[in-house]
């Protein structure tokens, strides 16, 4: 299944596969072998542990591979109508608490909300999406409707 990432995302998720699989795995390895040539592996600390970070590499591996495999690159840029789209990052104030916040609009596998990135997909990106600077926005949230201002769009 495709979905959508920006480059320096992706970047990132390339480069600690690389981290993992090249660095950090073969020196977990080396250190299992060693802790497994010492003797009795059942109160072998080292062995234990070691075998246990290995089990952890590979499933991050697999998931990264999943990441990888199905991204669908796409180049962030400045629409000419100055909307909303992928990448935009958003500064806008709430109208009910008069607070400034700023969201960066990524794909679902780049969201870090206490970054302040948030998904297409999630009910601020839907609302935002398409969407220009001065325009008013509704979003429906569990406390309920939240009424932003969009104050900047900067790509």
């Amino acid at each position: 299944m495709k979905h959508v990432i920006s480059k320096e995302g992706f970047e990132k998720y390339k480069a600690e596969w690389e981290q993992l699989k090249y660095v950090e795995r073969p020196a977990m390895i080396n250190q299992v072998q060693a802790a497994a040539a010492e003797g009795d592996r059942s109160e072998n600390a080292a062995y234990t542990y070691g075998r246990m970070r290995v089990r952890e590499i590979d499933r991050r591996l697999r998931e990264l591979d999943r990441i990888l495999d199905g991204a669908k690159i796409v180049e962030i840029s400045a629409p000419e109508d100055g909307s909303i789209r992928f990448g935009a990052t958003v500064k806008l104030l709430d109208k009910n608490t008069k607070r400034e916040k700023a969201y960066s609009i990524v794909g679902e596998k780049e969201i870090d909300p206490l970054q302040g990135r948030i998904s297409l997909k999630s009910p601020i990106g839907e609302a935002l999406v398409g969407k220009k600077k001065g325009e008013t926005v509704q979003v429906q949230a569990p406390r309920g409707t939240i009424t932003y201002e969009i104050l900047e769009v900067t790509y």
